[in-house]
């Protein structure tokens, strides 16, 4: 419970400023924490993202390999991670910043996590191939990664440029897009 809320406090005040712009004590306070609590949970502020990182990954890749399950993969995917990005925007904004950062401090702990969702999304890709789905000489892994970064791009500019979007609208003109480009 402790860990979720520095979690949460972690997250709105990175999402609003940016992981270099925080620092514990405001951390702790935001999460109506003694400054204590953070280092008796994380060894720093920079363990803390790290973890946060992850457990932000760990909650998407439920959500994409969810989609596994549904008739349709594709869409499911799509509205799995735009659903995730719309239910936790100031995540999105932390992965793309820290993502595109290079060399960033997470950048290890990103590449592995980036490598964990692609290769969800590359199995997605794999059956669409499998299936026929996927046009002939399209490479599967660079099918994932377009998708994948596709994905996270859309979600951070719905949620900051047009708010007033709704999920089904912008998961619509992915799918158009998509199906435009391989029949998926």
């Amino acid at each position: 419970m402790t860990r979720q809320k520095l979690f949460d406090a972690a997250l709105r005040l990175v999402g609003e400023r940016g992981a270099a712009h925080v620092t514990v004590d405001e951390i702790a306070a935001e999460a109506g924490v003694a400054k204590g609590t953070v280092y008796y949970n994380f060894a720093g502020k920079d363990a803390l993202v790290d973890e946060l990182l992850r457990h932000g990954v760990d909650l998407l890749a439920a959500r994409l390999r969810a989609a596994e399950s549904a008739d349709d993969a594709v869409p499911a995917l799509v509205e799995g991670m735009l659903g995730f990005f719309a239910e936790y925007p100031a995540f999105g904004q932390l992965l793309v910043g820290e993502l595109w950062r290079t060399p960033g401090q997470w950048h290890d702990t990103l590449r592995l996590l980036r490598d964990d969702l692609v290769s969800i999304i590359r199995g997605h890709m794999g059956r669409l191939a499998d299936t026929g789905r996927l046009p002939a000489g399209v490479d599967v892994g660079t099918a994932a990664a377009a998708l994948f970064g596709t994905l996270l791009v859309v979600a951070v500019d719905w949620q900051v440029f047009q708010p007033e979007r709704t999920l089904a609208q912008t998961r619509d003109a992915v799918l158009v897009l998509v199906r435009g480009l391989g029949g998926a």
